[in-house]
């Protein structure tokens, strides 16, 4: 069985809350399968707790079920001859009980929420009655982040200003894929990464025992398996009808990430086209890019963003599952592979994106920011920049093997020169990430170069004292 993986913080976090002397409301949210029923299972494992799933049920399975949750917690027979009607007594029965320091779960609120539209108004009347009087915390935790913002969080919600934290859980740190998969090499487990990312519910669907291209080939690839349809599926949680921005995504998978590319590739009206894209910017489904350097005094002219999917898993499954449905709902998987370098060309992109990740675990520097730089046809990978003590890395990707680092350094140096920030004042230092290197090199022209292939990254991720402490039992 797995350990419990990378939640410190946000432990500490709802802890914090529990040791309070007040009643807390606490908004709890994050995509499908990010791991929110454990990580408040695991909280609420030494505790007094009422946990409530909401799910697609007639409104009055959905109170019987409330119900059974109070006469199971309290032993009161009284709601047996007397059960609770709906939510506003639900809520009033808890007010009865401020002397009690419980925590109440309520999973997957917009189901809830959709199926009562009034519960927010109630629980805002019952919350300012009685409920912030007692000790009571409550945890109101969700998938759809459309949902959570508008019923939750957002300002017109009858909830806004009753809450007492929130906290949006995000994928695990990339070191952890180890405890997932403790046999496979790093360049499997990067190309893991570049298939279905860092979410836990997605990592345990894949069998360590088999390689990482039968697992694709398995679990993602193959009609019928859990992952086939996910995307689908989570997209019609967030859309009422998700057509139009399906092809959006898939023009955006296939590189197309400029607003007038996707406009002509779509056919889309420009307008209609850029409300649909900022629908999915706010979801976090799709994320507007911009030069790293973005905002500096002198790059204020800088223009032209690119709109990239968030989400490893939702990018691969738009490339090579939505773009192959045809074959692959009749089961020639080996259409996806008929020409290799697409995949490798779709892992090449996500190498620098997977570095980009660890930079901060590298022992190369402590950054302020750090993201792709481009001005005009000039491009670098990844750029780590350190506005405190004016430093600046520079960082060439290549999912290659046998890279000549010397002509990579060769290349990138005038580029760096292209970046006008901190001019004349700053330091300049040269990374090349490789699968391996047929050259070396640990400078070119007085600048520092440092040289990093698969096994060297290896080490440092998952076999050093920076790993070891990013992993929790």
């Amino acid at each position: 069985m797995l350990q419990f993986l990378d939640r410190s913080r946000e432990l500490a976090f709802l802890e914090s809350k529990y040791q309070d002397a007040a009643a807390q409301l606490i908004i709890l949210y994050g995509r499908r399968r990010i791991g929110k029923t454990e990580l408040v299972t695991k909280f609420c494992s030494n505790k007094e707790n009422i946990y409530f799933l909401g799910r697609l049920e007639a409104k009055d399975d959905t109170i019987r079920r409330l119900n059974e949750c109070l006469v199971t917690y309290f032993k009161d027979s009284s709601l047996v001859r007397n059960p609770i009607r709906n939510w506003e007594r639900f809520f009033e029965y808890l007010g009865l009980r401020d002397d009690l320091q419980l925590v109440l779960i309520i999973d997957e609120f917009p189901f809830i929420v959709d199926r009562f539209p009034e519960i927010t108004s109630i629980l805002q009347d019952k919350w300012d009655s009685t409920l912030r009087k007692g000790k009571l915390m409550m945890i109101l935790t969700g998938s759809s982040i459309g949902m959570m913002k508008q019923h939750a969080l957002d300002y017109k919600s009858p909830l806004y200003g009753r809450r007492t934290g929130q906290w949006k859980l995000d994928k695990m740190n990339v070191v952890h894929l180890k405890a997932f998969f403790p046999w496979y090499a790093i360049e499997d487990l990067i190309t893991v990464y570049a298939c279905i990312d860092t979410i836990p519910g997605y990592l345990s669907r894949f069998n360590p025992t088999k390689t990482v291209l039968e697992n694709i080939r398995d679990k993602i690839l193959s009609k019928g398996e859990f992952l086939y349809d996910e995307v689908e599926i989570l997209l019609r949680e967030e859309l009422r009808d998700p057509s139009n921005y399906m092809s959006i995504m898939a023009a955006i998978a296939g590189g197309t990430t400029k607003l007038n590319e996707i406009n002509n590739a779509t056919k889309l009206d420009k307008s209609l086209l850029s409300k649909y894209i900022h629908s999915l910017e706010r979801l976090e489904i799709v994320e507007s890019v911009q030069p790293v350097t973005f905002g500096y005094k002198a790059e204020l002219k800088t223009k032209g963003s690119i709109h990239v999917i968030k989400d490893n898993f939702v990018d691969f499954w738009f490339r090579f599952v939505y773009a192959n449905k045809n074959e692959l709902e009749r089961g020639n998987i080996d259409a996806v592979f008929s020409n290799p370098s697409t995949f490798n060309e779709y892992l090449g992109r996500k190498f620098e994106r997977f570095v980009l990740e660890i930079l901060p675990l590298l022992g190369l520097g402590a950054f302020t920011r750090t993201g792709k730089w481009w001005h005009g046809d000039v491009e670098i990978d990844a750029v780590g920049l350190d506005d405190s003590n004016k430093r600046l890395l520079a960082c060439e990707c290549k999912w290659t093997d046998n890279v000549n680092a010397m002509s990579i350094a060769k290349d990138l140096a005038p580029k760096i020169k292209e970046i006008h920030w901190n001019d004349g004042s700053r330091e300049e230092t040269m990374a090349i990430f490789a699968k391996s290197f047929s050259r070396t090199t640990t400078s070119f022209e007085g600048i520092p170069v440092q040289c990093l292939d698969l096994n060297t990254m290896e080490l440092m991720l998952f076999n050093s004292p920076t790993a070891s402490s990013e992993k929790e039992a």
